[in-house]
This record gives C-alpha cells, structure tokens and sequence, in this order.
C-alpha cells in the first residue's frame, strides 16, 4: 500500500534562547487508508506531531511529504488549502460554534472555502448527520447537544470536504466510556468505507489496541 504521509528526519525546537527540543529525529511513514494511534505521555511530543502532519506546525528540521510532494516548505495560503481540501482534524475540544446550529455547523468547512453552496452540499450535510447518528439534531443548536453528540457533530464536519486523512487529537478525552465505543464505531465504519487513513492521539488504551497500528513516543522518539 502506498504512502500517504512521510515525515523524514524531523525535529521540533521551541525557543530562541532556551531551547526545548520535543521532537528528535522522527521518521514516520503513514499508509494510504491505514487506522493508526499515537500513544504516549503528556509531554512526549504527540500534538507537536499531529500538528506537523496536519500542517497547523512546521518542523525546525527534515521534510514532510503527502502523497510524495513536500510540503514543509509551501506557503502558508498553500498549506491552508490543503488542509481544506485534504485534512479533516477532531479534536478533544470540538470548537463548534454555539451561535450555529447542527448542519450550519457541518457545512462551516464549505462556508469557508465558499460564500455560496447549493441543496447538494446541504443534503451532504445532512446525510454525513445520519452516517454519524444524527439525523433529527439538524437544527438543534449546539448547547442543545450531549458531550457525545457535539464530538459527532464535529466528526461530520471533518467529513464535509471528502479528507484523503482524518486526524483525531484526544477525540474521547472528555467521553464516557460509552459515548467513547460509539465514536470509535464511526471512526471505523469512514475508514472502511471511504478508506480514509485515521491518525488518532488517545490515552485510551482499549481504543488504541483496537487500531491497526499503534505508534509509541517516548520523549520526542518514536520508540514502537
């Protein structure tokens, strides 16, 4: 299987005259619709890491590549399209926006690459709530929702412009046990149905064992 992500000897110093090396020469190869976890410590470098390969970070050293065309050194307008189009991002704290309801919220990454979108894009929308188990909180604002259905909600957003990656930062970190299987479920039903790759940070040690990769850091090194 190909490569979808290749990150070649990277490092990450924060610091001009205190310097803070988290990530230390991390090579990493990502497989095109993979369902991998990034486990470690708090502290150990994970979201320097997911940062880098969903371009919100640049590297202090070494290259990023997707689908074999480097990206580290690309602008910052180019990079923001890319991960428009290509990068769908769940993070432990859904950053939905309370003054919206459910599927304005869902069509914000639309919103954002156009001013206009047509009933298509609204019925997408709407079907990307029921993949999720949503379908009647369309126009249920957002205080309205439970902590595992506003996580839903922010899933079906990430969905919204076809990603090629799902990157999840903590995506259960805040969910019962519960409220954690059901959003596991979904993360595997997208993978195996649109064969979108999932890179996800979790503490969750029954849900990291569940993914077909599990990538250990240990002090800004993968060790496993």
């Amino acid at each position: 299987m190909d490569s979808i992500i290749e990150l070649k000897n990277i490092n990450k110093i924060y610091g001009r005259k205190v310097k803070t090396q988290v990530l230390d020469n991390i090579n990493l190869s990502i497989e095109e619709g993979s369902f991998n976890s990034i486990i470690g410590a708090s502290g150990s470098g994970k979201t320097t890491l997911l940062n880098i390969i969903g371009m919100l970070d640049k590297p202090t050293s070494g290259q990023v590549e997707m689908q074999g065309k480097r990206i580290d050194k690309m602008s910052r307008r180019s990079l923001a399209s890319i991960r428009n189009r290509e990068i769908g991002f769940v993070f432990q704290f859904h950053y939905l926006l309370p003054e919206f309801n459910a599927i304005e919220n869902v069509l914000m990454p639309q919103t954002i690459k156009k001013s206009f979108y047509g009933r298509k894009t609204r019925e997408k929308a709407k079907e990307l709530l029921e993949l999720v188990g949503l379908p009647n909180v369309r126009k249920n604002k957002v205080y309205n929702l439970s902590g595992g259905e506003q996580q839903r909600v922010a899933i079906a957003r990430a969905l919204m412009n076809n990603p090629k990656i799902i990157l999840a930062d903590e995506p259960t970190g805040n969910l019962d046990s519960h409220a954690s299987e059901v959003i596991y479920s979904i993360f595997r039903d997208i993978n195996k149905k649109f064969g979108t790759t999932f890179i996800i940070i979790t503490h969750d040690e029954r849900i990291a064992k569940k993914t077909d990769r599990i990538i250990e850091i240990v002090d800004g090194v993968i060790t496993h």
